[in-house]
């Protein structure tokens, strides 16, 4: 038997299910490394889009004074279990306004491409840089929508309360303009009855040279390969791009 309703409302209740396969520690000693090499040495942290809180719980056990802003509230009260210690803001990263200067500033799991825009994405980075203190770091991945294989997806499965969950993902370009798609699909089978969701999010759509053009005007921009175990520059036709940027005086 399968069904078609909406499978949830509130993406919390499922993020962590989703994200099972993520190395939230590799990603998060990476950008940790990048701080000590290109930083200023200070360890106040900021994470956008932070969802349920696992890159705080890692940056906070690696000595940061960590943060974290969300549009979603039930989010944030899950993030706030993990990470007690931490300060948590529900709110728009276009519309940033920190009321104290930052040191490091995350965005991880292509969540700035929820910018929606060019223009609000603009207006993101413009806020980023506001809020830095000198020297500070601004780390986040992107996808470049030239490289964009609409047939393409991950997928991973797993099992948990009695019932077994697929989730699927994957990026959707049209080929023209500013905006492209994260599509998900997930099932959750128990017994002989199946749900399934799906949804398609409207995000950003950049090129890796608009990227750069963009970060130009406020930061001094490396662009590295999406690889959570080395440091090794973007490498021509990759898709995926680990972004650190490094705040420009002014």
């Amino acid at each position: 038997m399968s069904t078609s309703n909406a499978l949830y409302t509130d993406l919390s209740c499922y993020y962590d299910l989703m994200c099972a396969d993520i190395d939230y520690a590799s990603q998060s000693q990476m950008v940790h490394r990048l701080h000590q090499l290109f930083g200023n040495g200070g360890n106040r942290h900021l994470d956008l889009a932070c969802g349920t809180g696992p890159h705080i719980r890692q940056l906070l056990d690696l000595g940061y004074q960590s943060s974290g802003l969300d549009l979603n509230q039930p989010m944030l009260d899950k993030a706030k279990q993990r990470c007690p210690e931490a300060s948590f803001v529900q709110g728009d990263m276009c519309a940033l306004n920190w009321p104290e200067p930052l040191d490091l500033i995350t965005c991880f799991l292509y969540s700035l491409h929820y910018c929606a825009s060019l223009a609000r994405l603009n207006q993101c980075i413009r806020q980023v840089h506001q809020q830095l203190a000198t020297g500070g770091l601004f780390c986040f991945n992107a996808v470049d929508k030239q490289q964009i294989d609409n047939r393409l997806s991950q997928q991973h499965s797993t099992n948990t309360d009695n019932s077994l969950f697929h989730f699927e993902s994957g990026w959707y370009y049209p080929g023209t303009g500013e905006q492209q798609q994260l599509q998900l699909a997930i099932s959750r089978s128990t017994g002989d009855i199946t749900e399934q969701w799906q949804d398609s999010h409207p995000m950003v759509a950049v090129s890796f040279s608009e990227l750069h053009q963009l970060l130009e005007p406020y930061f001094e921009t490396i662009l590295l390969q999406h690889d959570y175990e080395k440091i090794v520059p973007l490498q021509p036709n990759s898709g995926n791009t680990l972004v650190l940027c490094i705040k420009k005086p002014g």
